[in-house]
């Protein structure tokens, strides 16, 4: 196996550097078993990394564990605000590395490295670092006269302890960031897992850590494996405090009732089946571009993507033969080619689930309007529309996490919201309408964590993150998202 790889990019060409270890307790180690990390654009081998069993997640969490309870990490808020500096420094000098990276591992194109797939997420170091130097970790709440004597009572902010976070694979930076920085500027110590489809750029945030920054041995232990034993300790531990876990609602149920015999804190990023309403008055032109280019962004491998597109009965058509065309403009291809916008799905598996669910979906009605075809090499997959979809069958109630968008048609506003509702998921949505107002209100009776009025865009580090129902529990990013890591104390003294 070569321990470099090439990959062409909009800056010239990055020497990519495949060979990675585990960090436990500040070092940098290896296992004697490895799995095999895919380039989903090709198909080949990109690396190895290794695969961590129960005892390397044993040993990571007795370090986290010791940090925690035997050094100042915990209540040294100046030496972590230091610390996210030098992380959000090193970060933006090895940006192409990881980039590389990420393109080769995720299949993200170019143009996503630009945003939410690297870029963007570290500005969540950025946030945090900023945010700890103002949040009030002590609340006063004054004297109270209680049986004739004056008490006076506080509030004080303390970290919650030792953290086990576990990501998937989709947005691998994005996700790291959202658990390991709000974490860490609480003052917790971390064991981080990276998926298994996508573990060599979880590791190179572990190198990075230790060898460029001051965070103490055993705050900071990340991890990769193919073993779900490592998983499972990770999530039992008598030693881990908090669990938060991104990925698929049937993976996020177990963790939580894998958790709660030791009542840990736990949190929840999971699935989504997310709709876009569009109104009678919106312009079609821009509902088409929209509705076409958030299917394919990342491939439709996002959580919060809308993959529902609800459309007025009488011009369902209409839009859908806008859609079409618009779909037929999507460049898809080589993820490596700044020109490129959509990519491959991560895995063969993947690619078999979607395009299942495509063809179940035909079977029961749906109309095929363009896509539901495989493209290879790699692991590529047509962008594909589906009109006439029925509200309760399967490819409009299940994730696909594909680019298979369904055309729902409704009768009204109540009939569009009845539909967007109509889900298991909560998590995103949005409203196209030409009334901001009559938007807005449609968005507040739509049971999500998060929505979208006119394109209007949530995702940023200072706005928390998460879902209703079976979409999640808690939130990530903003402070929120710090808050999460956080436990609160209450004293009171008596007034002398």
């Amino acid at each position: 196996m070569s321990s470099q790889e090439t990959v062409s990019g909009n800056e010239g060409t990055a020497v990519l550097d495949v060979d990675r270890r585990l960090l436990i307790d500040g070092k940098l180690v290896t296992t004697e078993q490895t799995f095999a990390s895919i380039n989903p654009a090709t198909g080949e081998i990109l690396g190895y990394a290794p695969n961590a069993g129960v005892a390397e997640a044993e040993a990571a969490i007795a370090a986290a564990r010791k940090a925690f309870d035997t050094t100042s990490w915990a209540t040294d808020v100046e030496f972590r605000i230091k610390c996210l500096d030098q992380l959000h420094q090193a970060m933006l000098d090895n940006l192409e590395e990881f980039r590389a990276l990420t393109i080769a591992e995720v299949g993200a194109t170019y143009i996503n490295t630009q945003g939410n797939q690297l870029e963007a997420p570290i500005g969540i170091i950025r946030y945090y670092a900023d945010l700890l130097r103002t949040y009030p970790l002590t609340e006063q709440l004054g004297e109270v006269d209680i049986k004739g004597q004056k008490h006076n009572r506080w509030i004080e902010k303390e970290a919650a302890g030792v953290v086990s976070a576990i990501i998937a694979y989709n947005y691998p930076n994005q996700l790291a960031f959202a658990k390991l920085i709000p974490s860490l500027a609480a003052g917790c110590t971390i064991v981080l897992k990276g998926a298994p489809d996508t573990p060599l750029i979880t590791l190179a945030l572990g190198e990075l850590i230790a060898n460029h920054t001051d965070i103490p041995a055993g705050v900071v232990n990340v991890l990769s494996s193919s073993d779900v034993e490592t998983g499972k300790i990770m999530t039992t531990h008598p030693d881990v405090d908090v669990v938060t876990f991104t990925g698929s609602t049937p993976v996020g149920a177990s963790i939580m009732a894998a958790a709660s015999a030791s009542l840990k804190k736990v949190f929840l990023e999971l699935g989504g089946k997310s709709a876009l309403i569009v109104l009678e008055d919106a312009d079609f032109g821009t509902v088409a571009q929209f509705a076409a280019f958030s299917i394919c962004s990342n491939t439709g491998q996002g959580c919060a993507l809308t993959t529902r597109l609800l459309v007025p009965r009488a011009h369902h058509d209409e839009i859908v033969a806008k859609v079409a065309g618009m779909m037929a403009h999507v460049p898809v291809g080589d993820p490596t080619n700044p020109k490129i916008y959509m990519g491959p799905l991560i895995s063969e598996k993947q690619r078999d689930k979607v395009d299942g669910l495509v063809q179940r979906a035909v079977e029961a009605g749906a109309t095929l309007v363009t896509g539901g075809t495989r493209i290879d090499p790699g692991y590529f997959y047509a962008p594909t529309l589906l009109a006439n979809v029925h509200p309760d069958s399967e490819i409009a109630q299940e994730e696909v996490f594909g680019p298979v968008l369904a055309v729902i048609p409704f009768d009204d506003d109540d009939h569009a919201v009845e539909i967007a509702n109509n889900s298991k998921y909560g998590l995103s949505g949005g409203v196209l309408g030409a009334d901001d107002d009559r938007a807005i209100a449609i968005g507040r009776r739509i049971r999500t964590g998060t929505f979208s009025v006119n394109g209007g865009n949530y995702f940023t580090p200072d706005v928390p993150f998460g879902g209703y129902k079976q979409s999640g529990i808690g939130r990530e990013m903003g402070t929120a998202g710090l808050e999460e890591f956080l436990q609160t104390k209450a004293f009171a003294t008596v007034v002398k």
